[in-house]
């Protein structure tokens, strides 16, 4: 432990207080980039290695990175492709796997989401390139804009039923696919007929169902990555179930990734999943804890810069300790093949890789662009509301009667909401728009991108609801009044809020005028 905790306080050091992902050079490509499968009967590397590293990410969901609405946010491409390229300056092979549902988030687009959409799964997909992915299975979220289109990014494939094997110093490590028990459990035992010593099991199912599949007789495979979360809240945290076979499900939409590091002995065998690891996954999971604490205060609205400043360098010293524990290199037991499961929290303060950053910014160059060509060309106004209810006016007809109000709006950052768009470039993106303007995509509100002047910013109608009746005849039986907390977390979600609580933020956005005497 006293070696691991100087490698923890070596990795701080070095890490310090990074923010704002700062970007290291681009290493030399090495060897191992872009492994190729070899055939079984290929003879094996005569100089073993000491070992190997697996990365897998699956169930992305169309994600290059968080939406930023909140500070400290996981994941990103970018991140995920650092961790990768940092393994590879080391002197064990590399392989990056995915295991699917990751180019698109929906089974189904609007029409005017379409081009962004498109643009951002290929962007993905260029990504995944520059990490040097080996294959990667596909899901039902891969097939959204169809096979020709999935087919047509020219990513490594893996069909279901099918098995590929790699390389991996002196063992092979073999990737298969399935949607069933009984798929996986043919396509296992069909890679050690092949010669893998090592088996990944890419299983489109859910983490439930994947823990039943293991236990299904005939299984081959080491481990098994369930590459589908069944809600939003199941896919907010990493799960491992030590079973006979192991199987894991990752935190969803790209903010984690599963590392899987490989122990050789001298002569081939049957590898084990490492035991004595409790120590340090106990002190690595109490600093995520103290890390998540300083999270919810440091997004606490009306918090003091100074101290949120001092709250955020201990956070991100937390952070690189924590990393420090995870990237230490497994000490296996004399002559035993051995393997460790451990997830990575792509956070806020790691590092972006310089490549795959570029191509995450010139997707958002491109897509702004492209959304407000499309909403030119092909937008149409939201329906008018239906007869008897009310529309959106925006916020000065309320200032009329409640200009005691708007100080109090003003100093909060409901007033900033579209401000922060443009700052980021991100002002025409369609996943982020509609939390950010008055009344988007409801009757009498805005629809096209190209119409959002007067409606920038979350303003009165965003929480009281559509004001034109109760402007033209103010009166207490046409206006919500107080709105609860079913109205924020519309967009005060677990994703894009995750620290949101309402007892503790609405005191922060009320004032004299504004919900006080």
């Amino acid at each position: 432990m006293r070696a691991l905790l100087a490698v923890a306080l070596v990795a701080a050091s070095l890490v310090g207080c990074a923010r704002k992902d700062p970007a290291p050079k681009p290493a030399e490509a090495d060897a191992s980039a872009a492994p190729t499968a070899r055939p079984a009967s290929a003879a094996k590397p005569a100089a073993p290695t000491e070992g190997a590293v697996l990365f897998v990410s699956a169930d992305t969901r169309g994600y290059l990175g968080p939406c930023g609405c909140s500070e400290n946010m996981r994941g990103g491409i970018a991140r995920a492709a650092a961790q990768v390229r940092t393994a590879r300056q080391g002197s064990l092979p590399v392989l990056y796997v995915d295991g699917g549902n990751s180019l698109f988030g929906e089974r189904r687009l609007k029409p005017g989401q379409v081009p962004q959409e498109e643009r951002k799964a290929q962007a993905l997909a260029d990504a995944m390139r520059q990490m040097g992915l080996a294959v990667r299975a596909t899901g039902p979220l891969d097939d959204t804009q169809g096979v020709d289109f999935r087919k047509g990014l020219g990513l490594p494939e893996l069909a279901p039923g099918q098995v590929k094997l790699f390389p991996a110093g002196a063992r092979e490590v073999g990737v298969v696919a399935a949607t069933t028990a009984a798929q996986l459990a043919q396509a296992s035992a069909q890679a050690r007929e092949q010669g893998a010593d090592f088996v990944v099991g890419l299983l489109d199912v859910t983490l439930d169902v994947a823990q039943q599949a293991v236990e299904q007789p005939g299984l081959k495979a080491d481990v098994v990555v369930a590459t589908r979360t069944a809600t939003e809240f199941s896919g907010e945290q990493n799960r491992l179930v030590r079973s006979a076979v192991p199987v894991v499900a990752l935190q969803s939409k790209g903010r984690s990734l599963l590392r899987v590091d490989l122990a050789y002995a001298p002569q081939p065998g049957p590898f084990t999943l490492q035991k004595g690891q409790d120590d340090l996954e106990r002190e690595a999971n109490a600093l995520e804890q103290r890390a998540a604490l300083l999270d919810k205060d440091i997004n606490l609205p009306g918090t003091d810069p100074r101290l949120k400043a001092l709250k955020q360098r201990k956070r991100d010293e937390l952070v690189a300790r924590r990393q420090a524990l995870l990237n230490a290199p497994p000490v296996a037991p004399a002559g035993v093949n051995a393997f460790t499961l451990r997830f990575v929290p792509l956070e806020s303060s790691l590092p972006s890789d310089a490549e795959a950053l570029a191509v995450v910014t010139a997707y958002d160059a491109d897509v702004g662009k492209m959304n407000l060509a499309w909403a030119k060309a092909h937008g149409q106004d939201c329906p008018a509301p239906a007869p008897g209810r009310p529309g959106f006016v925006g916020n000065e007809p309320c200032r009329t009667c409640h200009e005691d109000a708007f100080p109090v709006w003003e100093k909060s950052k409901h007033h900033h909401a579209w401000e922060t768009l443009e700052q980021v470039g991100k002002q025409f993106h369609l996943n982020c728009v509609g939390c950010h303007v008055t009344g988007w995509e409801q009757a009498g509100g805005v629809c096209r991108l190209d119409k959002v002047t007067g409606r920038e910013d979350v303003g009165c109608e965003s929480c009281h609801g559509p004001g034109s009746e109760h402007a033209e005849a103010p009166g207490t039986d046409n206006i919500i009044g107080s709105p609860g907390e079913r109205v924020c977390i519309t967009c005060h979600n677990a994703e894009n809020s995750p620290h949101f609580d309402f007892a503790t933020y609405l005191p922060r956005i009320v004032g004299p005028g504004h919900g006080k005497p």
